[in-house]
């Protein structure tokens, strides 16, 4: 049996909308179902959709994510605000003309710096709001992995049990047989061999199980131990774009290419920023002056100021450098998103072979070699019973099918692997036609 480990198929983009739909009604939909009605049915038996509405509840990648975007939120009132004002106070022990004085000053930067300061800021919003979409995706990935690896193991053990048991038959048939000089004992010690065969296999199912409820519970901030029983898994759907297509939606629609082409725009926002460095800040002040009443006329007491002055951006070599710097930054980004790119391309035309791969591999099993291997076992049946085949012959055509039954499951969850890891590097449902994209578009 093999010991690689996948996880069977289904739809991204059901997993995406559900998360969305939970996002914008989160405080009804826990009105609805608390935390603890999930509990119960991940234990009673839950579906792909319970699980990710219990991990977007508990997943704490996800509250980081989301605290982190409402901090950069934040960050916008911070950067577009006014410096604070300076007061200060001036007293005079010694006799002169003034015994105290009091002033009040507001640095004002030149205009449309604060709004420039601003459009930086937006940009980092954009970018918080998009990590936060990919660490909702991940999540998504992440469990329908180990949603459908539970699913695969649960089938395969389930062919391991009927096996076991047509195994335990034909042991009997052949011992009788061997009884009757109708097998050797070779024959005998095959199939014997062969039942302890799937009691191993049983046996590490039955812990690669555990292993991946335990990486499930990792996603669903549970003890590693906690109880999962799950539904039927969902099925396969077919692959809707061709490559060069996968490849366009990829570039629009990616949450790495949207990343970088937001840290361009944040580039782009931070040389304009850079170039008010050349411009003045203004000051505005107030300032009140108490006269010695033992050195000034009363009338002359109380003396009040209006100041002005601005900031002289005298040193242009200081200036330049920081332009020069928001330049390099806007060229590194755009190298960054081009590497993306390219790389993202790279991922793509891999996966999607393995996708195709594991698809003509389901319809070579389907199709042809397991109802040859259910043919041909028929038949090595009946030549053995008429006396017309050998035991051994019955004995490998069986194992032939429950290998092929095997390679079926694996091929199933292989393409939905696949299929999610595809999904994942173009951002967008693969199983589903909408409109053609558009980088204008939101997801």
């Amino acid at each position: 049996m093999k010991k690689i480990i996948c996880l069977g198929a289904g739809s991204l983009a059901t997993c995406l909308v559900t998360f969305a739909f939970l996002f914008l009604t989160g405080s009804a939909f826990s009105r609805e179902m608390a935390t603890g009605d999930l509990e119960k049915k991940l234990k009673e038996g839950c579906t792909l959709a319970d699980l990710i509405s219990y991990a977007f509840k508990t997943n704490p990648s996800v509250k980081a994510a989301r605290e982190s975007w409402k901090g950069v939120m934040e960050r916008y009132r911070v950067e577009t605000g006014l410096p604070d004002p300076e007061i200060g106070f001036t007293a005079y022990p010694k006799p002169l003309m003034a015994t105290y004085e009091v002033m009040i000053s507001q640095m004002i930067p030149f205009p449309g710096k604060l709004s420039q300061a601003g459009e930086v800021v937006k940009a980092e919003i954009e970018m918080a709001r998009l990590e936060y979409e990919k660490t909702l995706r991940d999540l998504v990935v992440g469990i329908r992995e180990s949603y459908h690896e539970l699913f695969y193991i649960k089938n395969a053990q389930r062919v391991v049990g009927l096996h076991q048991d047509l195994l335990e038959h034909l042991r009997k048939v052949g011992e009788t047989a061997y009884a009757q000089e109708r097998a050797t004992f070779f024959d005998v010690v095959k199939a014997q061999s062969q039942l302890a065969q799937l009691q191993y296999d049983a046996l590490l199912l039955a812990e690669l199980a555990q292993t991946e409820k335990a990486q499930l519970n990792a996603l669903l901030n549970r003890a590693p131990g906690a109880e999962i029983k799950i539904e039927d898994g969902e099925t396969l759907l077919p692959l809707l774009y061709n490559l060069e297509e996968i490849y366009e939606l990829a570039r629009n629609y990616q949450e790495e290419i949207r990343l970088a082409e937001a840290q361009i725009n944040k580039a782009r926002a931070k040389v304009g920023l850079a170039k008010y460095e050349y411009l003045p800040m203004f000051r505005l002040g107030f300032s009140y002056a108490r006269g010695n009443p033992d050195m000034v006329p009363e009338e002359f007491r109380d003396a009040v100021g209006v100041q002005f002055g601005l900031s002289l951006p005298i040193w242009l070599n200081k200036n330049w450098g920081r332009v020069e710097e928001a330049r390099a930054e806007e060229r590194k980004a755009q190298a960054l998103k081009m590497s993306q790119l390219n790389e993202t391309r790279a991922m793509i035309r891999n996966v999607y072979f393995r996708l195709k791969n594991s698809e003509r591999l389901i319809s070579l099993y389907q199709n042809q070699l397991l109802p040859q291997a259910t043919q041909a076992m028929e038949i090595a049946e009946t030549w053995f019973r008429e006396k017309q085949g050998s035991f051994t012959d019955f004995i490998e055509t069986q194992s032939v099918f429950y290998n092929f039954q095997l390679a079926l499951a694996r091929a199933k969850a292989d393409y939905g692997r696949y299929l999610a890891q595809l999904e994942r590097l173009v951002g967008r449902s693969l199983t589903r036609r909408g409109e053609k994209p558009s980088a204008k578009e939101k997801p």
